[in-house]
This record gives structure tokens, sequence and C-alpha cells, in this order.
């Protein structure tokens, strides 16, 4: 099981949406200040097409996640360009496998791959969030994008190792 509780993840989603702007604020600087990387994959959004208000929503997942991640009481290690590479390259290889497959069988490894996930809270959060938003269908490349930044945040807290 991950290190983000389902109760630190919610008690995360309940602290962002209740912040001010100045707060979301502070919170992106404590963000850049210690996940650089983190933010920056998803600053770059808009000059692959994502709309202001497609960019608002994977702030917003970028702040739950990061203040999960607070609350888990680890210390993080900063996650590098290299990791988010890896595991972008893990996310698309596994996109490639499913695309094509019959839909039985895709619901089946979708499953698998939720139930053997790592950060599996974190992950329904944001699959749960994008679909709020009606951002899963992927009609456009900016939405792929979005996708592929919002979940690659996903797995990049899955595979570092934080100090207890």
């Amino acid at each position: 099981m991950g290190l983000i509780t389902q109760a630190a993840l919610v008690q995360a989603a309940i602290d962002v949406n209740a912040m001010s702007h100045d707060q979301k604020v502070r919170l992106a600087d404590e963000v850049y200040a210690q996940q650089p990387n983190m933010l920056a994959s998803i600053l770059v959004l808009p000059r692959m097409g994502v709309s202001m208000a497609q960019l608002e929503v994977s702030l917003h997942i970028l702040l739950v996640t990061f203040q999960a991640m607070k609350r888990s009481g680890r210390t993080w290690p900063i996650i590098s360009e290299a990791m988010q590479e890896t595991c972008l390259q893990r996310l698309t290889a596994r996109a490639r496998f499913n695309d094509g497959l019959p839909d039985q069988l895709a619901t089946k490894v979708v499953k698998q791959f939720y139930d053997e996930h790592p950060e599996r809270y974190l992950l329904a959060f944001v699959y749960g969030y994008l679909g709020d938003h009606d951002l899963l269908s992927v009609r456009t490349d900016a939405e792929k994008f979005l996708l592929l930044a919002a979940l690659n945040l996903v797995d990049c807290v899955a595979f570092v190792t934080p100090k207890t």
C-alpha cells in the first residue's frame, strides 16, 4: 500500500478546497521550493495548448498531491526530471499496450493496474477529479498532455522513496 493514506488525501483535498487564492499561491511557492520539477511539469502545459481553465484543474491536482505528500509525514526527495521521464515512458508504454485491446481485456488490465498501484488513493483522486471536469475523453492533444502530466505526477510520487 502507498504512503499517502486515504485520510491524508481526503484532508489534503479539504485543505486545498478551503484555501484562498493567496494561500494557494503560497502553497505553490512551497511546491516550487521543494518539488520544482513537479510544478514545472504543470506550468509548461499552456505551451502545449492547455487552456487556463484546464490549467487550473491540473494545478489543483498538483496542490492536493503536494499537500497529501506533506500530510504523509514523510520527507520526500526532489522528483527529478529523469524520474519524470522514466515514469512518463512507463505510462505511455502502458497506454500503448492497452490501445486496441478488446474492451473486456482492457477493463481487466486497467483494474489490475489500479489494484496494484502503490498510490491507488492518489490515482483514484486524479481520475475522479479529471472525470469531474470532463478531461478523461482526450478529445484534443491538449487534453492528452494534461492527462499525461496529471497521471505522471501520481506515478512519480509512487516511485520515489521518501524518508520516514
